[in-house]
């Protein structure tokens, strides 16, 4: 039997207020601004040099575009249910709906990996950005973890990481307003950030540096399809796709939106439509100013790629170097936001389903947020970024979205064979056209991505199998009821 949650009952719960229900404080801007929140980070200011270095050129451009393409796909699949269900636990919740309780409980498990483990390695990153800030003040060992060596020195614990996790738990226990609140003005200094570096950075753009516009055929470095012509293009998205990741968590304040019919669809593709313009014209500056080839070269534009830029070809602006450093601790911190608590409102929602231990539902008798599970979380997330290098946890975040995303367009086909009468505020279009292509542009990258990052998500799978068969299971509350009423 497939133990499948009721939209009756879903939509009762989403409409609970009171005591024990999460309060509903978040407008459509406060939505776009967790969007963005979430969206712009170490993607943009990294992996668009990245992409442009090692597949796409000056194309890079395009590369964006592929991968909005894809996301829009799946973006337009939340929308729909994220007004239709506007229940904290995202796709979970969703494929509780459709698919049953055993394949909720694996989207549920996979997120884990997107939002906890993606919050950890963005702190361990936001650590090496402080220090790089600072001058390297704070030594080597107390800014990595015991696996860690450099030059003799050996790491203990990474401090800076742990404070920006305790800092932003501490920020997400006061409240769900006041968290949108310091989002909202990181959102507007990193945004400031970017649109500065496009309106200066474009008197600086070289026309030769966007010729030829595609990498030729026969460039050393670039042997292989996805590495020049249209195939670097390809290749280029599944780089900048990581750009990408953290709008789906919108979806996830669902039940803390004041109006989730309206704000859940402007949230989600609002911010997904403005994030496209902003790296679109951000990408075709940075390789006008920098001709691409210096973004494969160690030796120039490899690392800090947006700096080197900077303070190379942007005579006079030598500040804004800093700015940008400024920014990606801003862009890092709202990611880290964002993601712990897309974390907590999805462990919340699980053990009000009785697949989790109760504590990760109990809410603050003052402030209405799940408290004990965010202090669990900072404790879990704590040791990882605390003592475990960074580059461990690196494509598993993708894979975990990417697994959200194909389940959830999945989802939506379903629920039209299903319940095609149900109330939608929002319909995706072109159904089943649009799930169809979410399914295959997002299987593909999971296709796609490294076969080592493919076996370790597989294992943290088995485990969340056997988490599930081993508690889950009998503690479920839908299979209770199933049996108080046979």
């Amino acid at each position: 039997m497939k133990f499948t949650k009721s939209l009756t009952t879903l939509l009762a719960e989403a409409n609970n207020t009171g005591e024990g229900s999460l309060k509903r404080t978040l407008g459509s801007w406060n939505l776009v601004a967790l969007g963005i929140g979430a969206i712009i980070g170490a993607g943009l200011f990294v992996r668009t040099a990245a992409a442009a270095g090692e597949a796409a050129g000056a194309a890079v451009t395009l590369s964006f575009v592929v991968a909005a393409i894809g996301c829009a796909f799946a973006g337009l699949c939340y929308a729909e249910f994220a007004a239709m269900i506007p229940i904290a636990g995202s796709a979970y919740t969703y494929a509780y709906t459709t698919m049953g309780e055993v394949v909720a409980w694996i989207i549920g498990w996979a997120l884990i990996m997107e939002y906890a483990l993606g919050a950890a390695t963005v702190s361990i990153a936001w650590s090496e950005y402080l220090n790089k800030l600072l001058g390297g003040v704070i030594p080597y060992e107390w800014t990595h973890s015991p696996f860690e060596t450099l030059n003799g020195a050996s790491g203990i614990v990474n401090l800076p990481a742990l404070v920006i996790l305790l800092l932003i738990t501490l920020v997400l226990i006061k409240g769900t307003k006041e968290s949108a609140s310091l989002n909202g003005i990181i959102v507007f200094v990193k945004v400031a950030i970017v649109l500065i570096f496009i309106v200066v950075g474009w008197q600086f753009i070289k026309p030769e540096n966007h010729t030829p516009y595609l990498i030729p055929e026969g460039t050393p470095g670039h042997e292989g399809f996805f590495k020049w012509g249209w195939g670097g293009v390809l290749g280029g998205a599944a780089i900048v796709f990581f750009a990408f990741i953290g709008f789906d968590a919108v979806s996830t304040a669902a039940q803390e939106a004041k109006n989730p019919k309206k704000d859940m669809p402007i949230g989600i593709l609002g911010s997904l439509v403005i994030c496209t313009i902003l790296y679109i014209l951000f990408s075709y500056v940075l390789t006008g100013v920098t001709n691409w080839s210096e973004f494969a070269d160690p030796a120039k534009g490899k690392e800090a790629s947006v700096a080197y830029a900077i303070s190379t070809y942007m005579t006079g602006y030598s500040w804004l170097a800093t700015g940008v450093t400024v920014a990606i601790l801003a862009g890092f911190s709202s990611v880290i936001l964002v993601m712990l608590m897309g974390q907590s409102r999805v462990f919340y929602t699980m053990s009000k389903d009785g697949l989790l231990p109760k504590v990760f539902s109990e809410l603050h008798p003052k402030f209405s947020t799940p408290y004990k599970s965010n202090i669990i979380l900072f404790i879990l997330v704590g040791l990882f970024a605390g003592f475990v290098p960074g580059s461990v946890a690196g494509d598993l975040t993708s894979f975990g979205t990417l697994l959200a995303f194909v389940l959830v367009s999945a989802g939506i086909w379903i629920l039209r064979v299903k319940s095609p009468n149900i109330d939608r505020p929002f319909k995706t279009p072109l159904v089943p056209l649009v799930p169809i292509l979410g399914i295959l542009v997002c299987g593909g990258m999971i296709v796609a991505l490294d076969p080592t990052t493919l076996k370790v998500a597989a294992l943290w799978m088995l485990l969340g199998i056997l988490v599930y068969f081993l508690y889950s299971r009998h503690h479920s509350l839908v299979r209770k009821e199933a049996a108080g009423k046979k």
